[in-house]
């Protein structure tokens, strides 16, 4: 069993975040299997919750002033689309001067389907599912001569990133980008700790069942035995770092098997599983960031009630 789970990207990466000595991880990429993209989906939705709608806010307040920084002839491509919703009012701007081509890129073959039906109105919409660089490869080698990619990282993804690891995947997107193309990036600021908190630790407990899924996806995909029961989703923030840690804790003294990982993890009672980093930004730092990647900052658009901003990065 575990001379296949060798093959199997995911059996290999929860092995070696079980394994590690001190802090167990696990990839917070795995976060988003169907059941967990919907489970987000419904947190966008809470009310404590403002980072999405703010994100919406920002994009639908400036989408004009977003199309006046570019040049004509765009082509569109969105990192981890989900199902598009925010990137309506984008498109619909664009499509006030031009044919909308635009390529949704997503490891979610739901959301992806639901990204191209509810918005196949509005022009043209061809769905990859593939990792972002993976699928911005592939939008690269299909733009015609002359266009200008516009990359679209919305809702503050880069966060989950650690500071060295987003500006290291800034820059590799950059390599796949020519001089003048652009890239639209999302990102939440510093906020009150409270604030913070409620919103990654809802009283409804949606949060709870998207980062406790991440266990239910192990079981079922890797022929797991954790039993959900006896984990608990906590959050923890660290100011120094600017970030929300998202950990699933356990509660006994208890032994877990993962076969597809040819695994058997011993953890302690209270011993904790970090799964997801949410960084916070000034947004002096975007800028910066983005300059360290290869970009310039042409605009940043920031939302007042909950602070979000959208900073327009061109490539240089």
């Amino acid at each position: 069993m575990y001379a296949e789970a060798l093959d199997n990207e995911f059996a290999r990466e929860v092995r070696a975040g079980l394994m590690r000595s001190g802090q167990k991880t696990l990839p917070c990429c795995y976060l988003y299997d169907d059941l967990g993209s919907a489970l987000f989906e419904a947190i966008t939705w809470l009310p404590e919750y403002g980072l999405t709608r703010a994100d919406a806010r920002v994009i639908q307040a400036h989408a004009e002033d977003l199309m006046e920084c570019l040049p004509p002839d765009i082509l569109v491509a969105e990192l981890g689309s989900g199902t598009g919703t925010k990137t309506r009012a984008v498109l619909d701007q664009l499509g006030r001067r031009q044919s909308v081509i635009y390529y949704p890129i997503d490891l979610s073959v739901a959301a992806l389907e639901k990204c191209a039906q509810d918005l196949g109105s509005r022009g043209e919409v061809f769905p990859i599912e593939a990792s972002y660089l993976d699928g911005l490869r592939e939008v690269a080698a299909r733009r015609a001569p002359g266009q200008t990619l516009l990359v679209l990282f919305l809702g503050s993804t880069i966060g989950n990133f650690e500071p060295e690891a987003a500006t290291d995947f800034l820059h590799a997107v950059r390599l796949l980008l020519q001089p003048g193309d652009a890239l639209l990036l999302g990102t939440d600021l510093v906020k009150p700790v409270e604030q913070l908190q409620a919103a990654y630790d809802d009283p409804t407990g949606v949060t709870a069942a998207f980062n406790l899924n991440l266990l239910a996806r192990i079981n079922r995909e890797l022929d797991g035995d954790f039993d959900l029961r006896q984990f608990e989703h906590v959050i923890r923030y660290d100011a120094p770092a600017q970030r929300i840690e998202m950990h699933l804790r356990s509660r006994v003294r208890q032994t877990v098997a993962v076969r597809g990982a040819g695994l058997t993890v011993e953890f302690e009672a209270n011993e904790t599983v970090f799964t997801e980093a949410c960084h916070k930004f000034r947004p002096e730092q975007i800028c910066v960031m983005g300059r360290t990647a290869g970009f310039r900052l042409e605009a940043q658009w920031i939302d007042p009630e909950w602070p979000f901003a959208e900073s327009l990065l061109v490539a240089v």
